[in-house]
């Protein structure tokens, strides 16, 4: 292979490198992003079977943003920059509130508020009734993770924003109080009903990790390279915990995957490719799993002693023991996963960036039923290869900066889910680039 194909499909593989509350929850409610503060990624019963697409909305973006469910409607952003509120049965748009940008962030619902970040740097609350604004937060200046030659892109001097931060922060509201992270660097505190700082703290970097919460602390990743534990009522540093680092190309480096705290240990993933377990009260790592060069996006998730969570390049479900980070077995899949495994009575639903769900018994590990999204099925063979892999070959002209950002957006076409499946009433959701939110039954 020349050397120049060679440095294409190194760059190419990179695509795959997705408590308490405030107010009182419904039973079947999925208030925030990952279900409650501390991210358990665990609903109630799912649907064993595939029957229908119960509704379509289409929006005019990439829906990146994981919906949130309460009282019979659904909440989700999209990249066209309006943020929605449905009704959960039919899907039909009871409003529609409008930012400057695109909205990734996973909005979170409490006492009558939906919260959410925009790519306008902005924050806002609006109300789950109508969508009229109650406040707005500005941050410093919302922006992606950047570097220079990053993932091996050429011109070297130059610094390019990472085609691959594809989320904002998503909030978690607790005791009173938003926390969410920012492109600014900042892990920011706010008061839920006034929108007033309680305070802020500082990171290295950015910050589009959503921060997890349980027993008064609250964990989240940077992309300066650590993971911090802060006190949930002051933002005082407890601790913090050093991960990988790429001085070079900045590829295995920064923490996009969201925490999960379990058993008084905080599980996350990292682009240094690996899984890390930490005792949630001292920072000491009790284990990680190594991917061997694949990134860890996803977020865990925690049941019955078992950590599960899928990577991105090498496309495999792992399953550890939770207390001593053992492999317990594993399925292998083609394409990667960004958005983070749910699990939902006796499944488990994962979605790839093939814009497939696949559901998956959780004690034969085999699969139950596979749903394909509507821009898979028109795009995804004629961006695969013959083995039915990612033909990042074709899609990456070069190494030059902007044949990369073509060539992500090739591969968005496919209409991946970049979501995380939300469960409710035995309905899963799910969003994708093709512009779609999907209701299944």
């Amino acid at each position: 292979m020349k050397k120049s194909h060679q440095g294409i499909l190194t760059l190419a593989a990179m695509f795959g490198c997705a408590a308490t509350f405030a107010s009182a929850v419904h039973a079947q409610d999925s208030p925030m992003f990952r279900n409650d503060p501390v991210h358990s990624g665990i609903y109630k019963a799912g649907p064993s079977s595939f029957h229908h697409v119960k509704w379509t909305f289409r929006s005019h973006g990439e829906v990146n943003s994981t919906p949130a469910i309460v009282n019979g409607f659904v909440y989700v952003g999209s990249n066209d920059g309006n943020l929605y509120s449905l009704d959960e049965q039919t899907g039909v748009v009871k409003w529609t509130f409008t930012s400057k940008a695109r909205i990734p962030s996973s909005p979170a619902v409490a006492d009558g508020l939906v919260y959410f970040g925009s790519y306008d740097g902005t924050f806002y609350a609006v109300h789950a009734t109508d969508g009229k604004l109650e406040w707005k937060f500005s941050n410093s200046g919302e922006r992606r993770y950047a570097g220079t030659h990053l993932h091996g892109s050429i011109p070297v001097g130059e610094t390019m924003p990472d085609p691959f931060d594809v989320y904002l922060s998503s909030p978690v509201v607790w005791d009173g109080t938003v926390y969410f992270g920012s492109g600014d660097g900042n892990i920011y505190a706010l008061d839920a009903h006034t929108g007033s700082i309680h305070w802020k703290f500082q990171t290295g970097d950015v910050v589009h990790a959503s921060p997890a919460i349980a027993d008064g602390k609250l964990f989240v990743g940077s992309w300066d390279s650590y993971f911090y534990s802060l006190d949930a009522a002051t933002g005082k540093e407890l601790w913090r915990f050093k991960t990988g680092d790429d001085p070079d190309i900045h590829n295995r480096v920064g923490i996009q995957s969201s925490a999960t705290v379990s058993g008084g240990t905080v599980y996350f993933g990292c682009r240094d490719s690996n899984l890390y377990a930490l005792d949630a009260d001292t920072g000491h790592m009790r284990w990680h799993f190594s991917n061997h060069g694949s990134w860890v996006i996803t977020s865990p998730v925690v049941r019955e002693g078992k950590v599960y969570f899928a990577t991105s390049d090498s496309a495999t479900l792992h399953v550890l023991d939770a207390h001593d980070g053992q492999s317990l077995g594993s399925l292998k899949f083609q394409w990667p996963f960004f958005g983070s495994p749910s699990i939902a009575g006796n499944a488990l639903y994962l979605a790839g960036q093939d814009g497939k769900l696949i559901a998956i018994d959780l004690a034969s590990r085999k699969t139950l039923w596979t749903f394909q999204t509507e821009g898979s099925r028109k795009n995804l063979a004629g961006l695969s290869n013959s083995e039915g892999d990612p033909d990042y070959q074709s899609a990456f002209a070069s190494l030059f900066y902007d044949d990369a950002i073509i060539g992500v957006a090739k591969m968005h076409s496919v209409g991946m889910i970049l979501t995380s499946p939300v469960v409710s009433d035995n309905i899963v959701f799910i969003g994708s680039t093709d512009g779609n939110l999907y209701a299944l039954e």
